[in-house]
């Protein structure tokens, strides 16, 4: 069976292997003993609110524990940007016009900015391979939005996801080589490389800060503005269900969309429902359901069949167990799936 629960100290080894198959594209993730230990012991004092609430990282693992293996990874963290710039490119419009001529021209343009600096941002999911089935991925992305429903003084109102952009079939970024690359003089993994272990003060000291033209770049570089890597497509549509959106956002490096939503109009915090668990079997109509203990310091959660929205949800003893639960204590629930009824 698996488990989502809150990373621990024992977790990384596992991670730093788990890290090695995520490739390209992902900075949060990079297989840095350093970096992953560091972020890792963060984790580790947030759950155990030892650190101030805005420098918090909250770190999810899938345990399989059959077998004790990690399955995945994802993570929420409290605020961005306010240690280091947090930059991403703002997508404007500026007009040219000329009555006497009878032109108006409305042109695409590219702000580098610091607008979203100050929100909470779900990053660092990953998921194995041979775990991609079923609903795990999913599951996986999901868990993150129950959680921040059980402990929604933790974040910020506005909450972001910046999503891996578009890559060609070598592995190259078409808005990197067509911008980016100008500045940098340097490969797409290695200016990656440099951010995921926070060296990021060469972002502000070469590139320009002025206005970019859309149409100055080259035509595959401005196809891919806000478009997704293939593999990320999935995860996307998962994050706008729940109710994140696009605004004209995008990463500075590959283009990447940037999602946007307000946590008190997230699905979880306006569907999940805070009940109570009792050793049983489920009666009635039955849903695929996410349910989590409310237990900060020990966070665990699973997936099953319950059924929803009455006083009390039955769990099996070894569910009982896995949630480090007893009858009685609270537990939250959040439907899988996402209602025909339900307006996100």
């Amino acid at each position: 069976m698996l488990l989502i629960r809150a990373i621990t100290l024992d977790d990384i080894d596992p991670l730093i292997e788990m890290a090695r198959q995520v490739g390209s594209g992902m900075t949060t993730l990079k297989p840095d003993r350093a970096m992953l230990g560091e972020r890792v012991n963060t984790a580790v004092a947030s759950f155990a609110q030892a650190i101030p609430p805005e420098e918090r990282d909250y770190m999810f693992v899938m345990e399989d524990t059959a077998n004790h293996r990690l399955a995945g990874v994802c993570a929420i963290k409290a605020a961005v940007g306010l240690t280091e710039p947090f930059y991403n490119y703002r997508i404007g419009t500026l007009v040219h016009s000329s009555r006497e001529l009878g032109v108006f021209t409305r042109m695409d343009t590219l702000y580098l900015s610091n607008d979203l600096t100050g929100s909470s941002e779900l990053c660092s999911l990953f998921l194995m391979p041979e775990y991609r089935t079923g609903p795990n991925g999913k599951w996986l992305s999901k868990s993150r939005f129950l959680f921040i429903a059980q402990f929604q003084q933790l974040f910020t109102e506005k909450i972001i996801a910046e999503m891996r952009g578009y890559q060609a079939e070598d592995g190259t970024s078409p808005f990197y080589e067509g911008l980016g690359r100008h500045f940098f003089k340097m490969d797409f993994d290695h200016v990656d490389g440099l951010t995921a272990i926070g060296k990021k003060s060469f972002i502000a000291e070469l590139m320009p800060r002025q206005p970019l033209y859309v149409a100055y770049l080259p035509e595959d570089a401005q196809a891919v503005i806000g478009q997704v890597h293939r593999s990320t497509l999935p995860a996307r549509k998962l994050l706008e269900q729940e109710g994140m959106h696009y605004e004209g956002y995008v990463d500075i490096f590959d283009a990447g969309p940037v999602l946007q939503g307000r946590v008190s109009e997230l699905r979880a915090v306006r569907d999940s429902v805070l009940t109570v668990a009792e050793e049983g079997v489920p009666e009635g109509e039955c849903d695929t359901t996410l349910v989590s203990n409310t237990r900060l310091d020990d966070f665990r959660m699973i997936l099953t069949q319950a059924c929803n929205g009455g006083a009390k949800v039955a769990l099996s003893v070894r569910e009982l167990q896995l949630l480090h639960c007893q009858a009685g204590d609270p537990v939250r629930t959040l439907s899988l799936n996402v209602r025909k009824n339900s307006h996100v």
